[in-house]
């Protein structure tokens, strides 16, 4: 067996900024996973094939997304086989893609994680917001299963502020996957938390990447009114 693209006890680097974003565009993002890389990190995530492309240049396992939104799904992160397709042509190694059990358009997770693996030979990160989503995915075959989701689908709302460690723990006891925490790890302690949960690796995106959102964390928080 070859061994794991995404390494134990990594930081994974989210790099991404919405089009409202100054920083949006693959210039801004190739730069973003240099840094990363430079600071530590041990792989990217991104998102489409143009900033996937860009962030090939820091030498790290890209974990690739295809955001594409749809007015009849929900489900949006890699929907269908053909984004993933794009994605892998333009360099991802890993391809995450959204394994809740909301309705969509097109073939299920069980069936997309079978295809990616065997036609696309790429490792698979299974998105999951609630633990039977994540245990379907690991018995579809994934190779990762993260809790990017947690709060952000109706199953999980309203999105706390805290990220949800107790998922990472309840994974890491039911499946032999590597557990990747993601979402809301805002601090290095909530970071170190994840780990103890027994998280393989833990993905952060705002608090290194959205100096924007981060401004306005500490004007919130820090300015007296």
């Amino acid at each position: 067996m070859s061994p794991l693209k995404l390494a134990k006890r990594g930081i994974i680097v989210s790099c991404q900024a919405r089009a409202d974003n100054p920083l949006h565009g693959p210039a801004f993002m190739g730069a973003m996973a240099l840094a990363a890389r430079d600071g530590g990190a041990v792989g990217i995530r991104a998102n489409g094939p143009e900033d996937i492309a860009a962030v090939k240049a820091a030498g790290l396992p890209v974990l690739g997304i295809y955001k594409i939104l749809s007015d009849s799904s929900p489900v949006y992160i890699t929907p269908n086989f053909d984004a993933a397709r794009a994605i892998v042509a333009a360099g991802a190694d890993v391809v995450a893609l959204d394994c809740t059990l909301r309705p969509r358009n097109g073939e299920e997770p069980t069936v997309l994680i079978r295809r990616i693996r065997d036609e696309l030979g790429v490792e698979v990160f299974a998105d999951v917001s609630v633990l039977d989503e994540g245990l379907a995915a690991a018995d579809a075959g994934a190779t990762y299963v993260g809790t990017t989701l947690s709060g952000y689908t109706e199953a999980t709302g309203p999105k706390p502020e805290a990220p949800d460690v107790a998922l990472v723990e309840a994974l890491a006891r039911r499946i032999s996957l590597p557990v990747i925490a993601e979402g809301r790890y805002n601090t290095p302690e909530l970071v170190r938390r994840a780990f103890e949960a027994g998280a393989h690796a833990v993905v952060v995106g705002t608090m290194i990447t959205n100096p924007r959102e981060i401004t306005r964390r500490f004007v919130s928080l820090g300015v007296p009114q």
